[in-house]
């Protein structure tokens, strides 16, 4: 191997340095196994430099291939989805160290660690990420310096300087290329992340799911309104509206079972005051977005649906940005068709007969001494009530660690044993009693209030904030909102989950280190609240920056979107940067200062070329002395005594230990008194 294509030690060093850390963030998404094959190729890759082990051959390699393709396999049953395409490409990033053996290899495992990088923003845009990838290139930049200098060691901070010196010089460029590249789909399409759990409400509902949902501290979505905030009791983002109910639970309905007829979001009168607001959903895997009652938005590819709720076109794979009008106080569907009025009433005639029963007496006690005229509205209204009161006055428990009910039946043993649940355990029976008497019902899934971040008077809604209610149609007034927790548990409605549950001790009981738990530490609060708020900006400004943001803003900023000026702004700016780190260059060119007595013996040449002594390029000093003398024959002894001088306390200083700034103004003087004579 030529001694120029030899990989410097200190630069594999550096590489298997960034290698570590690019694995960082990819550690959630990954199995344990992957960072065991890291940490057997950083080994083996050491052994082999230092001459105790050899590189693997090529059959070796074919093995390691079929091995690792065979782990990821195994560990998500595929090599099809985003998850264990990552794992696939960690895992041969990784066993590329053991062949590195020349500059070459080196490049390659250096801009695939660049890809790696980027690989990361599928699956968050936090600004954490963002901050710690800034560090990632920063460091191969500096892995890709040392290839280049036989000296490289880790202790070689130089790397790192010259690294953040051309960064830096990137940064304008780079800065324009985000207002100015245009924000086109790609011409490829990431496989969905289906080997990972689904974050958020799902479209079931079974007793349980959103007890178990609650347990998790993560942001589900943030907002921001357009004047006051509503109060917490108000704030019901609804999500998913399940009408179907089946052995597996209650659930959406899916497209092909809606007549063509239905899907059309029916007229509404927008009455009553309107509430404007954004909101910043996390991704979720689904195309349900979350709003409150009667929402409408103007952004592409988001359309309300027949029950009244938001939709996306396309699967929130990334944080998404939407602004939203909401009008609380509109009536839904005053009149229902009767294919509408046959989906929500349709119940198993015999499951849960106790609970069907119960209802019947119920609607029999709630109607008693009304005329048929006013069994309808009022009818209705009044047995809501009923099955409220009862769920209030008998000893029903509000609770995150529900007991688990029979498999058939299962509303049958929770009102009459068990008695103890979360949200969607009383949704779940009270739709159940009221379709037994023919009232038409639905559950609808979300979050309900949120926390009010009062650095930036954001609402932050986390996974604990999940909740389930019920619809009721009722004639004349549409559907209309009910929450029997609220029967049981007016806390949670009024102050949220933790109060709630606060007796039993079981908020957030599966993560005890959660910031959320500390929030009676005021400066853990306060540092929480804040980055929140940093979060928010960040999502706001740099991740919400989508197609329409930037044409509104090159609008405002050049007058018009054209891609004549676009090329314009981007040349210049190329231009421009390629002149600041043109004169930055030159300026690093210049000669470098001169301290001590060099300084002085440089002032003694310079004084000589000012008389009038011609320079020689490539001369000595004591050349240009000799010279000096034959120029200037009657202070030959002079100029001859003054640079041995100079040059002995240049060279030589400790030599002589004397005092070096009386001798420095010695020397400036017999200096002077030599220029005024020459």
């Amino acid at each position: 191997m030529k001694q120029a294509d030899q990989l410097p030690r200190g630069a594999l060093a550096w590489i298997i340095v960034a290698q570590a850390l690019l694995l960082v963030p990819h550690v959630p998404h990954i199995p344990l196994w992957v960072v065991a094959v890291y940490l057997c190729a950083f080994a083996w890759r050491v052994q082999a430099f230092r001459g105790r082990m050899e590189l693997p051959g090529r059959w070796v390699k074919v093995v390691m291939a079929v091995a690792v393709a065979g782990g990821v396999v195994l560990s998500y049953g595929s090599l099809l989805g985003l998850e264990p395409m990552v794992a696939y490409l960690l895992t041969s990033f990784a066993l590329k160290l053991t062949e590195m053996n020349t500059r070459k290899d080196a490049y390659v495992v250096v801009f695939l660690g660049y890809f790696v990088c980027l690989v990361g923003f599928l699956f968050t845009q936090d600004l954490l990420l963002v901050v710690y990838s800034l560090i990632l290139v920063w460091v191969l930049t500096a892995a890709l310096i040392s290839v280049h200098r036989r000296s490289a060691s880790l202790r070689d901070m130089r790397h790192l300087k010259l690294s953040a010196t051309m960064l830096m010089q990137a940064f304008p460029l780079m800065l324009v290329l985000f207002f100015l590249f245009p924000r086109i789909p790609p011409l490829w399409v990431v496989p969905l992340k289906s080997h990972s759990a689904k974050t958020g409400m799902s479209d079931r509902l079974q007793p349980g799911d959103v007890s178990r949902l609650s347990q998790s501290d993560e942001v589900a979505f943030r907002a921001s309104f357009e004047g006051e905030i509503p109060p917490k009791n108000e704030l019901y983002w609804r999500g998913l509206v399940m009408s179907a109910l089946d052995e597996s639970g209650w659930r959406t309905l899916r497209y092909y079972e809606v007549p063509a007829s239905e899907r059309v979001k029916p007229r509404v009168d927008t009455i009553g005051p309107r509430i404007d607001y954004s909101v910043i959903l996390n991704p979720t895997q689904q195309n349900w977005l979350f709003s409150l009652r009667h929402a409408q938005s103007k952004k592409p590819g988001i359309m309300n649906l027949a029950d009244h709720r938001l939709y996306s076109a396309v699967i929130v794979e990334s944080k998404l940005l939407y602004d939203v009008s909401s009008w609380p106080e509109a009536i839904l569907d005053p009149t229902l068709s009767e294919w509408r009025r046959e989906i929500e009433t349709q119940l198993d005639p015999v499951s849960n007969p106790r609970t069907r029963a119960l209802a019947r007496s119920l609607w029999q006690d709630s109607v008693i001494g009304q005329t048929d005229l006013l069994r309808g509205e009022l009818g209705t209204r009044a047995f809501v009530n009923t099955v409220l009161s009862y769920f209030r006055e008998n000893a029903f428990f509000y609770t995150l660690q529900p007991p688990r009910l029979a498999d058939s039946d299962s509303m049958d043993d929770f009102l009459f044993n068990s008695r103890r649940g979360f949200c969607e355990h009383y949704a779940y029976a009270f739709a159940v009693m009221m379709r037994s008497v023919g009232v038409p019902t639905r559950v609808v899934g979300g979050y309900l209030g949120g926390e009010i971040n009062p650095v930036n008077r954001t609402v932050i809604v986390h996974q604990f904030d999940a909740h389930a209610w019920n619809e009721v149609w009722i004639e004349g007034e549409g559907w209309v909102r009910v929450d029997p927790t609220a029967a049981v548990s007016p806390d949670r409605i009024l102050y949220g989950l933790e109060q709630a549950v606060a007796a039993e001790g079981s908020f957030l009981s599966d993560t005890p280190l959660s910031p959320l738990r500390f929030r009676g530490v005021d400066w853990v609060n306060s540092l929480r609240l804040r980055y929140d708020a940093l979060t928010y900006r960040w999502q706001s400004w740099v991740v919400g920056f989508d197609g329409r943001g930037q044409e509104s803003f090159l609008r405002d900023v050049l007058g018009g979107v054209s891609v004549r000026k676009s090329i314009t702004v981007l040349l210049g700016t190329g231009v421009l940067t390629m002149a600041m780190v043109s004169a930055f260059l030159l300026w690093r060119r210049k000669p470098p200062l001169r301290t001590g007595f060099a300084a002085e013996l440089y002032r003694f040449q310079q004084m000589l070329y000012r008389r009038g002594l011609a320079q020689v390029a490539g001369e000595s000093s004591a050349q240009m002395t000799v010279r000096a003398q034959a120029h200037w024959p009657k202070h030959a002894a002079e100029l001859s005594a003054l640079h041995r001088q100079l040059e002995r306390m240049t060279y030589a200083p400790a030599a002589e230990p004397v005092d070096s700034n009386k001798v420095k103004r010695t020397l400036r003087a017999r200096l002077r008194r030599l220029q005024l004579v020459l």
